[in-house]
């Protein structure tokens, strides 16, 4: 009979364990929740989405190619019907079972993934006549669900709907730009057009051996010490992806060139630090 000295088959069980813990990571990366799309995507999908639902994929039916043109390349069409779990968007009632098209990311064997049973949130608008059919707003309106990305949507969801909630930004109205006392000294306003009519402005200070300072306003007082919208928020949102690129040249019309081009630097330092609407 052959003995395996007992430090020998701890060395052996030991590199098992390494072996099995390396391969670990691999798993625990298949299972991990699905990355959150970026703060802009998900405002502009609550924004455009009459309809947002949580709900449990029932059945899936791939539609044939030939019934199904125009699909872009990746991705293949199905018939969907799901059980909705909450109607966290929407004024009316759904039914307890809904059905929609979608056109869903090919896997990387070219297939479509396994959909039946999993959780998703849907964006979408209501169907004429047909209680029981969505219609996706977009072609990523289906998500998977996770907790933070459920906690994501019904969050801007509220933000969107307060009653206090900053309009979308559709245009620039009057800009003035009034040099100060000093060189270097002076502050910019710029009279922003609003879907609802709502009044909103950027103020610019410049002040000599000072960092630039620069606030947004909702209303008809002028408030210089509200300072920027925070990042990730919905007046963030708003202003990122809602303002032009530049002043366009009869909101300035009144101004004298030197002032123009004042105003023009100061509307580009707000466009830099709110960053791009990603």
């Amino acid at each position: 009979m052959i003995r395996i000295p007992v430090l020998a088959f701890c060395c052996v069980a030991a590199q098992v364990v390494a072996i099995q813990a390396a391969a670990q990571p691999t798993q625990n990366t298949a299972q991990a929740d699905p990355v959150l799309p970026s703060y802009a995507t998900l405002a502009g999908d609550v924004v455009g989405a009459p309809l947002i639902i949580d709900a449990r994929i029932a059945e899936v039916s791939p539609i044939k190619s030939a019934d199904a043109p125009n699909v872009k390349p990746g991705r293949g069409r199905v018939y969907i019907e799901a059980d909705v779990l909450a109607l966290i968007r929407g004024t009316n009632a759904l039914p307890a079972r809904i059905s929609y098209v979608a056109e869903i990311p090919l896997n990387a064997r070219g297939k479509l993934p396994k959909l039946k049973k999993q959780r998703v949130v849907l964006f979408a608008g209501p169907v004429a006549a047909r209680a029981d059919q969505i219609q996706l707003t977009g072609l990523d309106g289906q998500l998977a669900w996770s907790a933070d990305l459920d906690a994501q949507v019904r969050g801007i969801t509220k933000d969107v709907l307060a009653a206090d909630a900053p309009p979308a930004i559709t245009g620039i109205g009057n800009t003035f730009h009034v040099p100060g006392s000093l060189p270097g000294e002076g502050e910019t306003q710029v009279f922003l057009q609003t879907s609802t009519g709502t009044p909103v402005s950027l103020q610019i200070l410049r002040r000599p051996g000072e960092q630039t300072r620069w606030s947004v306003s909702l209303g008809d007082i002028v408030d210089n010490g509200a300072g920027p919208p925070k990042p990730a928020t919905l007046l963030w949102y708003r202003l990122a992806c809602g303002l032009p690129r530049e002043i366009p040249a009869e909101s300035l019309s009144a101004e004298e060139p030197a002032n123009a081009a004042a105003a023009r630097a100061d509307y580009a330092l707000v466009l830099r630090e709110l960053g791009p609407c990603t």
